[in-house]
């Protein structure tokens, strides 16, 4: 490191007596430092130290309304992932005191009266070591901010690809895109009001698209077959839940894990009845009774091939008349109060003309 680099590092000299000041002062001058900030008051040591944050710190333990150590604590409850090191200046010896003050957080000691070559060695090593501490915390930042960036970079694709999944079923189906904003939208209004913070929201909001992916695994004569089931055919198409946990199995990330609870229990049923494993109540993921929620009021409110919209005020009373047995009651309350913003995703997403 130059010594043109390293005189212009910036100095915080603390100590209560004017002499000593002026000599530390003429010292590092003539040496060629010259951002020097001289502090007569300990208490003034935190705001300046925020007006602009210096590279060493030489400190007097001795003094009236805060001594050295006092100042130690107030500097370190700063949480400056940067503190520069502390020089603790004394005129006291003894092996006690120089080990409190390395414990206090000092990174060195030099007692008075000062030899001036150790004096300007100890401040060079310093500054040195703490010129490289910061370049290589500076690096890393850098690194960091590049890893985040390209985390979530990869992040929006995994959620691209995960929507045009969802996409993919849902147009096999003949129900459009708009089918699964609707529901993903509606399901992460539910889990805001029930209180899930903005992570899971989140999360949900980009696992609820895939609820009904096992789909594609479903033979066209059944899936797109106009009139009523056959039990057979029925049977056939319950394992749609199945096999979209089977196609969402194997990730561990939180998204996936999601997604495949959704699939797997989105046609679960409160008392028991639903499919493919008959869960009842709390046995049922939040998510996939959220989904289960969502999905069915906007199936009765859209109109399909096979049949006609139901009218909100229909499609509410039948929801009302299934809590406590297709779906979960205290949801169906949320549900209820939540119903102007649910109708607001609806028109915001409604079908194009």
């Amino acid at each position: 490191m130059s010594t043109e680099a390293l005189t212009q590092e910036r100095i915080l000299i603390v100590d209560d007596e004017p002499t000593n000041l002026k000599l530390m002062d003429r010292m590092l001058r003539g040496q060629g430092y010259q951002g020097l900030v001289l502090v007569d008051d300990p208490r003034d040591v935190v705001d300046l130290y925020r007006s602009a944050r210096p590279d060493l710190i030489l400190l007097d333990i001795n003094m009236p309304h805060l001594d050295g150590f006092q100042v130690m604590e107030q500097l370190k409850s700063l949480n400056d992932p940067l503190l520069p090191p502390i020089v603790m200046l004394t005129a006291k010896h003894g092996k006690d005191f120089l080990l409190r003050a390395l414990a206090a957080g000092a990174r060195d000691y030099i007692t008075k009266p000062f030899d001036r070559n150790e004096l300007l060695m100890r401040v060079r090593n310093l500054l040195d070591a703490q010129l490289a501490h910061r370049f290589m915390h500076d690096r890393k930042k850098v690194l960091e901010d590049m890893v985040r960036a390209r985390t979530e970079e990869l992040r929006r694709t995994r959620l691209q690809v995960v929507q045009r999944l969802g996409m993919a079923a849902e147009y096999r189906d003949e129900e459009t895109g708009n089918h699964i904003l609707r529901m993903s939208h509606t399901c992460a209004l539910l889990a805001r009001a029930i209180g899930w913070d903005d992570a899971q929201c989140e999360l949900i909001l980009h696992a609820s698209p895939m609820h009904d992916i096992g789909k594609i695994g479903i033979p066209d004569a059944i899936l797109l077959k106009p009139g009523k089931f056959e039990p057979h055919e029925w049977e056939i198409m319950k394992t749609h839940a199945s096999i979209g946990a089977k196609l969402l199995d194997g990730d561990d990330s939180d998204l996936m894990r999601m997604a495949r609870d959704i699939a797997l229990t989105h046609h679960e049923k409160w008392d028991g009845s639903g499919y493919p494993s008959g869960l009842a109540g709390e046995a049922i993921p939040m998510a996939g009774r959220i989904a289960a929620l969502a999905d069915v009021f906007d199936a009765l409110t859209s109109e399909r091939p096979y049949k006609k919209a139901w009218t909100v005020e229909d499609s509410v009373d039948l929801i009302r008349e299934n809590s406590g047995q297709h779906f979960d009651p205290a949801l169906v309350q949320v549900f209820m109060e939540q119903l102007p913003g649910i109708l607001e995703i609806r028109e915001r997403y409604a079908e194009p003309e």
